[in-house]
């Protein structure tokens, strides 16, 4: 994000866009403190929101009264008043094309009284299906495959789970695209492993769309609202598939979290490594590791990346990646990360960086607590709450750190979500030393396996 730039300025300061010479793309960043959100009463109308019939069942996306425009600077304004005090927010990334941007689509089925199968999402609020056939955001070839699969659906005489009834088979359809690789996942998720005719019915699915290389049914049999269970049956292809981010290569498998919106999580993964400032001498942990994309990629820039997840589902996908991408400076812990911090401390370890992506409850005090023992130099946070953020960002400044400058970035086009990354500095003191010969010492105790292992005790290492 740092290279030079052939710059277009408007007449009213607000908005500048950019050509990047390194990715050959065009970008949007809102950089100006004074950007303010539109007068009541006084917003251009969005084209967009003429385009959507469901916006007001589905509750989504917010800002479609708005202009692209208008909403960044609206997003901006929102994320400097959170953030005031705590640390000077440098600007808004947004996107050159905001629409269909998700690489996930999860499609809720239902059937009418008149027996019309119908899918979409749940009416914001309620388990009412509101029935869709194209969204705005959402990829194109996912919709297209999810209403093929409601015809076809139909031909096969397959039941539709009804909540209320607890009778029926498909409950949602979920489809994963791979931005780079062009790969297509269908998941079917039933509340039962007998899915009739499955075999015919994978065949006249792929017929009517050969770019599907993996199929899945995954079995759900719970009462709450989760949409994915815990076991998935192979259909077809390998189960999964692949992606390409910042030059590494990861694998996705159904359950596994990987951002919905490749463009803009490129961008922000690279200004999050760019923060860190590493030179390739550091020690580095990634906490809140998921399938392992942020600490994989810095590990070019790294002596050692250390990686905690408690999901061990992504600790199995993370190693795979790790040997998927030839990366042999990278350690998988499936731990918790917290916890896994004070052990170290407590053996005199140190890391230089830490690495932190937290969920939208943001971190708890026994987490930061853990990170001001282990004392790194600095911390970037990547947060998708900013007020969670600007909680979690009083503590670790009440215990010694510093936050520097935060980042904006667009993740979540026309709804009120808003991606930050905050780069945060230890000041100095007497015992922010670096950990030696890049090894975890005196973590004999805890067995450490090969980089394609996890074992039952939940360790692995690659």
């Amino acid at each position: 994000m740092e290279n030079t730039r052939e710059k277009n300025k408007r007449s009213d300061g607000r908005k500048k866009t950019y050509f990047d010479r390194e990715n050959k793309k065009k970008a949007v960043r809102i950089e100006k403190t004074k950007s303010v959100a539109p007068e009541k009463g006084k917003q251009k109308k969005s084209s967009s929101s003429s385009k959507c019939p469901y916006q007001k069942k589905c509750g989504g996306c917010t800002y479609l009264n708005l202009s692209y425009e208008e909403q960044l600077a609206k997003k901006e304004q929102f994320l400097k008043k959170t953030l005031k005090g705590i640390v000077p927010v440098k600007g808004m990334v947004g996107m050159e094309n905001p629409y269909h941007y998700r690489n996930k689509v999860n499609s809720a089925f239902a059937r009418k009284k008149d027996g019309t199968i119908i899918s979409g999402i749940y009416e914001k609020g309620t388990h009412k299906v509101v029935p869709v056939d194209e969204c705005l955001l959402e990829d194109q070839r996912a919709d297209a495959i999810i209403r093929d699969i409601r015809s076809l659906l139909k031909s096969f005489k397959i039941m539709i789970y009804n909540e209320d009834s607890g009778y029926g088979l498909l409950r949602h359809v979920m489809v994963r695209t791979g931005f780079a690789s062009g790969e297509i996942m269908v998941v079917l998720v039933c509340v039962s492993p007998v899915f009739p005719s499955k075999n015919n019915f994978v065949k006249a699915l792929r017929k009517l769309h050969p770019e599907i290389t993996t199929i899945v049914l995954n079995v759900n049999d719970r009462t709450d609202s989760m949409v994915l269970g815990k076991r998935d049956i192979v259909l077809f292809g390998r189960g999964y598939i692949e992606d390409e981010l910042c030059g590494c290569t990861f694998r996705i498998s159904p359950q596994s979290f990987y951002q919905v919106n490749p463009v803009q999580t490129k961008n922000l993964y690279e200004k999050a490594i760019s923060l860190a400032g590493l030179t390739g001498n550091e020690r580095v942990m990634d906490a809140y590791c998921g399938i392992g994309t942020i600490g994989l990629i810095a590990s070019r820039d790294a002596r050692e990346v250390i990686s905690v997840e408690l999901n061990p589902d992504a600790v199995r996908d993370a190693v795979t990646n790790a040997k998927r991408n030839q990366i042999k400076n990278v350690s998988f812990y499936q731990n918790d990360a917290g916890a896994f911090m004070v052990s170290m401390a407590e053996k005199g370890e140190k890391a230089d960086v830490v690495f932190m992506d937290p969920p939208r409850a943001g971190s708890d005090e026994a987490f930061l607590s853990s990170v001001v023992t282990l004392s790194p130099k600095k911390v970037v946070y990547v947060s998708c709450n900013p007020e969670t953020l600007a909680r979690d960002l009083r503590y670790l400044t009440k215990h010694g750190y510093k936050a520097e400058e935060a980042w904006g970035y667009d993740m979540f086009a026309w709804s009120e979500h808003v991606e930050t990354v905050v780069l945060m500095s230890k000041q100095r003191n007497k015992d922010q030393l670096p950990g030696r010969d890049g090894e975890i010492r005196q973590l004999n105790s805890l067995r450490v396996y090969g980089q394609s292992e996890v074992r039952a005790d939940g360790l692995c290492r690659s």
